[in-house]
């Protein structure tokens, strides 16, 4: 399979906290997107921003993965969230 950039980004609003590097903050969205990436050394990666856009470029986490480390981290995430029944729904 030819991975190529799909130039479209999904959003979603996201609570909870995120740690960039001026310390602990509340990210206001995430942002998902398959493009090549800015450090990673992959030709194309599914990249994450964690980030609240009232805070700055501070207030930024980011994440590039490769295509199958990304599909293995949904089914990780899936899983913990089955796992914890209940707990996870409120």
């Amino acid at each position: 399979m030819i991975e190529v950039c799909t130039y479209v980004t999904e959003k979603s609003p996201v609570a909870g906290s995120a740690k960039g590097q001026s310390g602990w903050f509340r990210p206001s969205h995430a942002m998902a997107y398959f493009d090549h990436p800015y450090h990673s050394p992959y030709e194309h990666t599914l990249n994450i921003d964690f980030l609240n856009e009232a805070g700055g470029p501070s207030a930024r986490v980011a994440v590039e993965l490769t295509a199958e480390s990304a599909r293995e981290l949904v089914r990780c995430i899936e899983d913990a969230l089955a796992a914890a029944g209940d707990a996870a729904a409120s």
